[in-house]
């Protein structure tokens, strides 16, 4: 399990591979000098609701992984976070799709 720190004060846990797309999709908004919000649900324990943070690019942001690897990224994913990244309601986390099939296994199917 991760944690997302947003201004020392908002903290919420993402699994580590979850986590490693977000800080990628993020940073890309980031870099690009373009704010956004990003909404998550929240747990039952703190109440089942969800939290929306504006993030711009002088917001301090910590990205803590508890696991030792760095977790495989998985394209298709990015691409969608990114697509709601770059919506009118900003980013918020979708169901990972499936990887894309190396270009070998794809012909295959097609053969097949």
């Amino acid at each position: 399990m991760g944690k997302l720190t947003y201004e020392g004060t908002v903290k919420v846990d993402f699994d580590d591979r979850t986590l490693a797309h977000l800080q990628l999709v993020i940073g890309t908004k980031l870099r690009r000098g373009e704010p956004f919000h990003f909404t998550w649900r929240d747990d039952l324990s703190i109440g089942d609701g969800r939290t929306t943070i504006w993030v711009h690019p002088r917001c301090a942001l910590v990205y803590k992984f508890y696991g030792s690897r760095t977790p495989q990224l998985n394209p298709a994913w990015i691409d969608a976070l990114a697509h709601t990244a770059n919506s009118p309601s900003g980013l918020y986390l979708v169901p990972e799709p499936a990887p894309p099939a190396p270009a070998a296994e794809a012909q295959e199917d097609l053969l097949g």
